[in-house]
């Protein structure tokens, strides 16, 4: 188990309590936003101080109740929207991307994203959030009135506009310089194509890639050369070897065991892969597979929601499998 930098922020996510604003290190806030209605019920917005103005890591859904709990959490710590410098997204998913633009409106402020993430650039090749999932439900060999049926279900909750706009779509890892604190972004695929980690001051800001407890999230197949395990085990070498000292994810709580966590969440996916070829004998789609792993709860159990993300997992992990 992970080793918190703050027993009370661990305690709060596992209470399913939303906590205030708290310090990671010196010129470094963890911002809890709570995100209404979700199963998720928070994530996590971090604030780097720099001479020329905070700097956010991600920011929250697009919904009043975020938007306004995110400003008093500011306003707690001494400080406002108006003086953000720049928005780094981790990646696009709308629990991440939601209130940048207003942040922007405020303050002016730079958003920042990887171009494989950028809405714009996958409409042109990959397609809308929806487009994606239908290709990869068929992909997955249900029966179609699985796929009709989870396509539907999807639609009802998959409300984002997909419209952000980047100031900065990255290419390449870079480094942003803000004063004296510099900001380093990687390319880090494999909870999406385009997921990028942000490295300051012996931080890593993990977004959706290394949570403190439970899996990974694999992105969604869409394409027959996907293959989002093999992305996220050569993300995860790359975590290990930063030597950071304190991992801060989007999700549940800030921790310390940055490399040693690496390695554990890699080995748990590769099992997981390895269980899928061994499958593969018998189990061609991973309609068929997916029964056969192991999930929070008996497959015929799973809710409407949970079963779609377990099968376009497997379906990610039979791509690795196969290669």
């Amino acid at each position: 188990m992970s080793i918190p930098v703050s027993k009370e922020h661990a305690a709060s996510y596992r209470a399913r309590e939303v906590s205030g604003p708290t310090p990671v290190v010196d010129g470094v806030w963890s911002v809890p936003v709570p995100l209404h209605g979700s199963p998720l019920h928070s994530v996590i917005v971090y604030l780097i101080e720099t001479p020329e103005g905070p700097v956010l890591i991600d920011a929250g859904y697009e919904h009043p109740t975020c938007w306004a709990s995110f400003q008093e959490a500011l306003e707690r710590i001494g400080r406002s929207p108006k003086s953000i410098r720049a928005v780094l997204l981790t990646h696009n998913h709308p629990d991440h991307v939601g209130f940048a633009d207003r942040v922007r409106d405020v303050s002016g402020a730079q958003i920042v994203m990887h171009q494989d993430d950028d809405f714009a650039f996958l409409h042109r090749g990959r397609g809308r959030f929806l487009t994606q999932l239908h290709t990869a439900l068929v992909m997955t060999g249900a029966p179609d009135d699985v796929v009709e049926s989870m396509y539907a279900e999807a639609g009802k909750v998959a409300k984002h506009s997909e419209s952000l706009d980047l100031d900065v779509a990255l290419t390449e890892d870079i480094d942003f310089r803000f004063g004296d604190v510099t900001v380093r972004a990687i390319h880090a695929p494999g909870h999406t194509y385009g997921h990028t980690i942000f490295v300051s001051q012996g931080l890593v800001f993990t977004g959706d890639t290394m949570m403190p407890e439970g899996p990974t999230q694999l992105a969604i197949p869409s394409l027959p050369e996907d293959n989002p395990a093999a992305d996220l085990f050569g993300t995860l070498d790359r975590i290990r070897d930063l030597g950071a000292e304190i991992a801060c994810p989007a999700h549940q709580f800030a921790y310390r065991d940055v490399a040693e966590r690496a390695m554990e969440l890699k080995a748990f996916h590769q099992r997981e892969v390895e269980k899928v070829r061994g499958l593969l004998a018998d189990h061609g789609t991973a309609w068929e597979i997916a029964p056969h792993l192991t999930w929070p709860k008996p497959w015929d159990e799973l809710g409407p929601g949970t079963r779609r993300f377990a099968l376009i997992h497997t379906l990610a992990l039979l791509h690795g499998a196969k290669v």
